[in-house]
């Protein structure tokens, strides 16, 4: 009896049993999102190892010997989209679609041991104005623009903002960072904002340099799988006018207003001024001459003398 237990040990650690002893991982990704499930290990220090989709094999390491998609039912699903990494024998699916959901299965045979891990995949849906949206978002030079995480549901892992190859914010459970290093000091300086709930993040002020391609790194907290996703291609439209020039030109309209209010100022008092002087000449011209010393009208001595007969009687 203890013979027979023992064999059927051997043939279990063997050959392995599928769901049995094996780790499990649910992973939630976007459509054209870029996915690499980790091994943890180093390749080069396993007998074999080999990587499954459902009921057929995508990729193994055996030996020095690799292969990827060898069979007609992988190359016919997957097609160019799988990498394997030589080192530690990660798989990566670039350019994720719906039709990659499903459970994918990495075994590794050293020294007659057998372990397992699985990863169920879960692709998210893009909908057209979300695909829009992570094909290109345009701007005027001066505005600002906010770049959406999208669908992410790992929330227990790091979450990493990149534009090109400078690191621009992270966030780590509870904790987050922007623009830590100096290469991003010196190109965003202080126009970055984090969203530390949403995962969003807001650029200020845009300029012509900061178009180009902006990614989100996602890595689960046990580095079991990572995702790339690449969230906007900014495109910042030239304003026609250089930051200097744009100062230049607000110096000039301030000083412009400010010498139009002295202006007013001056040709106010001067109005005023003539106003009060016109009433002072007219308070002179309407003052009241002295009257005559004899109210009786003047008579003159010829008129006088006709206008009486000659008995002394008035005509």
């Amino acid at each position: 009896m203890n013979s027979v237990l023992w064999t059927l040990v051997t043939v279990l650690l063997v050959f392995g049993v599928s769901g049995v002893g094996a780790d499990e991982e649910s992973v939630f990704v976007m459509e054209q999102d870029s996915v690499t499930l980790h091994t943890n290990i180093e390749a080069n220090h396993q007998e074999k190892m080999r990587w499954y989709f459902k009921d057929f094999q995508i990729a193994a390491i055996i030996g020095e010997k690799r292969e990827i998609c060898t069979e007609d039912q992988c190359k016919e699903r997957f097609r160019d989209r799988l990498k394997l990494d030589h080192q530690t024998g990660s798989l990566t699916i670039t350019n994720i679609t719906n039709t990659d959901s499903g459970v994918y299965k990495r075994k590794v045979i050293n020294s007659g041991s057998v372990s397992d891990r699985i990863f169920n995949v879960s692709v998210h849906g893009v909908s057209a104005a979300e695909r829009d949206k992570m094909k290109g978002k345009s701007v005027k030079e001066g505005e600002s623009v906010t770049l959406d995480p999208g669908v992410v549901k790992n929330l227990n892992g790091v979450m990493t903002w990149y534009f090109s190859d400078i690191l621009m914010a992270e966030i780590t459970g509870d904790q987050s960072e922007v623009c830590t290093d100096d290469q991003c000091k010196e190109r965003f300086s202080d126009r970055l904002k984090l969203d530390h709930q949403a995962g969003s993040l807001n650029i200020t002020n845009t300029r012509t340099t900061d178009s180009g391609e902006y990614k989100l790194q996602i890595n689960s907290r046990n580095g079991s799988f990572s995702i790339s996703r690449i969230s906007t291609v900014l495109t910042v439209i030239d304003s026609g006018l250089s930051p200097g020039a744009i100062a230049g030109i607000v110096v000039v309209v301030v000083v412009v207003v400010v010498l139009l209010l002295i202006a007013a100022v001056f040709l106010y008092r001067r109005a005023r001024r003539r106003n009060t002087q016109n009433n002072r000449d007219q308070e002179i011209n309407l003052e009241v001459l002295p009257p005559d010393q004899s109210t009786t009208p003047f008579i003159p001595p010829e008129a006088n003398a006709s206008n009486w007969t000659a008995n002394g009687n008035h005509v």
